[in-house]
């Protein structure tokens, strides 16, 4: 069993002594525990009940009901997001919720893998002979799209189906959505510590109309022209997004193209599922508005990449930010903020292939001037760092790019947070060198591979499923004749 910190450490920063009784009632470590208890839950062929009964309590039912019948929605996305960040779903005339809050809605296997076919032309996760899963619905999540009002949507979670045997009630273990709220419950009951989470999505829109002032030698960022180049643009998603509950703070113009709205940090629920409807969002105002509007990551060298830094804190029972050693008023992290940090620095090579999950993510790390950190480190409002203290308080990732998966992500910083604190891995001091992190997809594709942890705490299914995935962009990647080859070698000899 861990013991945890000094009695000076533990006068400071009382949650580390209910880190120890933690421990005590739970007889062991606490890292450990929870590592068992994530894939216990997997195991579990009583879950899709379980929701179903609660789905159909009368409550439930009558609530649901009376918001579709006050809102006038007549259609419904049934939806769930992919391991490749993207979204699926099925539209279901809104009248028929009660019956699909009990039966659900069927996929096939493969919708949860982007339906995704490798080089070969065999669907990834698995081919024509797949069984399908259930989407059940979670009525908390419905919503009213703004831009068409009769038009809704509500997330679901996946099962495998009842009549399958052996795992027939279970979980599907290729949701990472679903992933993400278990491996964060744990933390809640296990740690007791909430994870909080704002991200910085940027991303790069194009368009006749909404082209910047560029002046040789000067960034556009922050311009209030360029700014009113976009007024249409923020002003809509702006509009769209407050209809949508999200809480926008602000705004800026970053380089060509480039912007970043952001919205008030919440539970990593809401941030996940929130970034994911933002980039639907940012989409839509693109169809409205004749542009184009992207979230990759690096669409021009010499130019700031697209990312999407997550901003992290955890919270105890009582409402108090355990990364805050009450009374200290200069930029710092708490001792169980720092083990935090140790934890995260210690998986990073082998978390980067969710991170940066893409060929086009690590031109962000070869473009040197452009504030994409390239080791394992920690500094104190140091744009170079992987991880910087930027307020009191707050852990800002800066690897994650704005094609991330943010259920993935969320859901290991999440398991690394809890190993760091729950073995007291301590990070070295702020400001030094770190690892080095993976500098291509490939790079990532071997660290992930080799990284015990990532094995021990992402489904089996989940895991190799998405690692075809990646093996496969990475193998066609590989296999591509780029115009930087011709460019080359055309007529490289004699």
């Amino acid at each position: 069993m861990t013991t945890f910190a000094t009695p000076t450490t533990t006068e400071r920063e009382p949650h580390i002594e209910k880190l120890q009784t933690a421990a005590i009632e739970l007889g062991g470590n606490l890292s450990e525990i929870y590592r068992d208890r994530v894939d216990s839950a997997l195991h579990d062929n009583g879950a899709l009940n379980r929701h179903k009964e609660a789905n159909l309590s009368d409550d439930t039912v009558a609530e649901i009901t009376e918001k579709i019948e006050r809102s006038g929605v007549k259609y419904l996305y049934y939806m769930l997001p992919t391991l490749g960040a993207r979204t699926v779903a099925k539209m279901v005339p809104a009248k028929h919720v009660v019956r699909n809050l009990e039966k659900g809605i069927s996929f096939h296997r493969t919708a949860l893998s982007d339906l995704q076919s490798d080089i070969f032309g065999n669907l990834i996760g698995g081919g024509v002979e797949a069984k399908e899963f259930v989407g059940l619905p979670q009525p908390e999540t419905f919503q009213q799209l703004p831009w068409d009002n009769e038009v809704g949507r509500i997330f679901c979670a996946a099962y495998e189906p009842e009549h399958l045997p052996t795992v027939g009630g279970r979980p599907n273990a290729i949701d990472s959505r679903a992933n993400m709220q278990r491996t964060h419950q744990l933390m809640k009951d296990i740690f007791k510590l909430t994870m909080k989470s704002g991200t910085e999505p940027e991303m790069v829109w194009a368009g006749e109309s909404i082209k910047p002032t560029l002046i040789p030698g000067h960034s556009p960022a922050y311009q209030v022209e360029n700014l009113e180049v976009m007024r249409p643009i923020y002003k809509r998603l702006e509009e769209y997004c407050s209809a949508l509950d999200f809480d926008m703070i602000e705004g800026d113009y970053e380089d060509q193209g480039q912007i970043e709205l952001n919205w008030q940090f919440d539970d990593i629920e809401r941030t996940a599922d929130r970034l994911v409807t933002y980039r639907q969002v940012c989409s839509q105002v693109a169809r409205e508005f004749g542009v184009e509007a992207s979230f990759m990551p690096k669409p021009y060298l010499g130019s700031m990449g697209n990312g999407c830094h997550h901003n992290l804190s955890l919270w105890d029972n009582e409402g108090n930010n355990s990364f805050i050693t009450p009374g200290e008023t200069t930029l710092h992290m708490s001792q169980l903020g720092r083990w935090a940090i140790g934890g995260i620095l210690k998986h990073a090579r082998g978390m980067m292939l969710v991170m940066a999950s893409t060929v086009n993510s690590y031109k962000r790390f070869w473009d040197p001037g452009q504030f994409a950190p390239a080791r394992a480190n920690w500094g104190l409002d140091d744009r170079g760092s992987m991880v910087r203290i930027s307020a009191i308080g707050r852990a800002e990732v800066r690897v994650p790019d704005s094609s991330v998966n943010p259920y993935l992500s969320h859901a290991l910083l999440t398991a690394a947070m809890a190993d760091g604190i729950g073995n007291q891995i301590e990070p070295p001091a702020p400001g030094s060198e770190g690892e080095t992190l993976p500098m291509s997809l490939g790079e990532a594709i071997e660290s992930f591979r080799e990284d015990e942890f990532i094995q021990a705490y992402l489904p089996d299914d989940l895991r190799q499923v998405y690692l075809d995935m990646k093996s496969d962009e990475w193998a066609r990647y590989c296999g591509a004749v780029t115009e930087w080859e011709f460019n080359q070698y055309w007529q490289a000899i004699p």
